[in-house]
């Protein structure tokens, strides 16, 4: 990654441990090729399956010591604590259920932790997840991988830096069409444990994807949500959580400015529509506007002029997005790229953790605790409106 300074990313390979993400599990894939990327950590123990012998399969597949592959996350937990080679850091890729109680485990054993999205199944436990965050002290990074997008890091350095002038409208879209009938009936485990509130919450396609959207609108935009309006449908019949989501914001003044408004988009039932995520922000002097399905790409519109395409690596690019950027301008770079930015900047974290508590550089930029809190409350206050006919709700 460019930019990152030695004494950051220097020291060897951050030893971590992996909860969930065994065979067949997508996501678990993901991290581990995104943390071994580049080169800052590696994998040396696992309870990847809440089923023993899957746990086992999947750690030989892995090449994990047998000694170090789990039967749960808690005995995982306590011995790594006491092992003087043990894990400094560890990846939750679980569903949503698992998420508190495995990270609570970890941190009171004194570890890092990486966890997946959303935090938790409730705003509640994720405030009390929070508040043992603080009282430990430890780095806890939460994987909403759009946020480490070049472009989306050069969208959210123009806005600070005024090129749209005031922002006056944000919208974000995440459409999928893989939920349009009733794949969990047919045992398929994704859709499975998606379509349980006892495993994902309160939200579905709102918890899964709307919180992307959610989150990438207000990192790169930098306001804050003072109150929503939503609309949420199951329209598969049978179906317990939403899958489609329709949600309309309003922003907090800044200075005093016209509040900004927004919308957002989820749905898991749009026919067409793979991974369709796209940004959108306009304010009193330009737009802005972003594909995930075309990711180097950025365009820039200032008012009156012709639009202006800015690519990654390309003229016109900003520190910030070259810090995050890998390969020259013309070569792909994506999904993947954008998840081991994330594992970057938790490693230059970690090691600065090291230095009794130190920080990281300024320019270290990662989902913490607070927007995982964050997440729920959206969550929760998407789920209350609705149940009101849309009424207008404070975050």
């Amino acid at each position: 990654m460019v930019g990152a300074s030695k004494s950051e990313t220097g020291g060897g390979p951050i030893r971590y441990g992996m909860v969930g993400g065994g065979r067949g599990a997508f996501i678990g894939a993901v991290h581990r090729i995104a943390a071994r990327m580049d080169n800052d950590f590696v994998l040396v123990a696992g309870a990847l399956s809440s089923n023993p012998e899957r746990a086992k399969a999947s750690a030989e597949e892995l090449g994990l010591d047998p000694s170090r592959s789990y039967g749960s996350y808690s005995e995982m937990a306590k011995a790594e604590a006491k092992r003087p080679d043990g894990i400094e850091a560890v990846a939750i890729v679980t569903p949503n259920n698992v998420h508190v109680p495995a990270a609570k485990a970890f941190l009171e054993a004194g570890i890092h932790v990486i966890c997946d999205k959303p935090l938790a199944t409730s705003l509640a436990e994720a405030k009390k997840l929070a508040a043992l965050v603080e009282k430990t002290g430890k780095v806890f990074v939460l994987t909403h991988n759009y946020t480490a997008y070049p472009m989306i890091r050069q969208a959210r350095e123009m806005v600070a830096k005024g090129q749209l002038g005031d922002i006056r409208i944000v919208q974000s879209e995440y459409p999928q069409d893989w939920l349009t009938e009733d794949l969990a009936a047919t045992g398929q485990k994704q859709a499975a444990w998606r379509s349980d509130p006892k495993q994902a919450g309160a939200g579905g396609a709102l918890g899964d994807i709307g919180t992307h959207a959610y989150n990438l609108a207000r990192f790169v935009s930098g306001l804050e949500l003072d109150s929503l309006s939503a609309d949420l449908d199951a329209f598969v019949p049978g179906r317990q959580l939403d899958d489609n989501v329709n949600v309309m914001l309003r922003f907090k003044p800044v200075g005093k400015g016209h509040p900004a408004k927004g919308m957002i988009w989820a749905s898991q039932v749009a026919p067409g529509h793979e991974n369709g995520l796209k940004l959108r922000i306009y304010g009193s002097k330009g737009g802005l506007e972003w594909v995930q399905a075309d990711p180097n790409y950025l365009w820039y519109t200032p008012f009156g002029q012709p639009k202006q395409l800015l690519t990654r690596g390309g003229a016109g690019s900003m520190a910030a997005a070259a810090r995050v950027t890998r390969v020259p301008p013309g070569h792909p770079e994506g999904y993947l790229e954008g998840f081991a930015n994330i594992y970057q900047e938790a490693a230059r974290a970690i090691r600065a953790a090291r230095r009794k508590g130190g920080k990281p550089a300024k320019d270290v930029v990662f989902p913490t605790i607070a927007d995982g809190v964050e997440g729920m409350a959206f969550i929760e206050a998407c789920v209350k409106s609705s149940k009101k006919n849309g009424a207008w709700t404070k975050l």
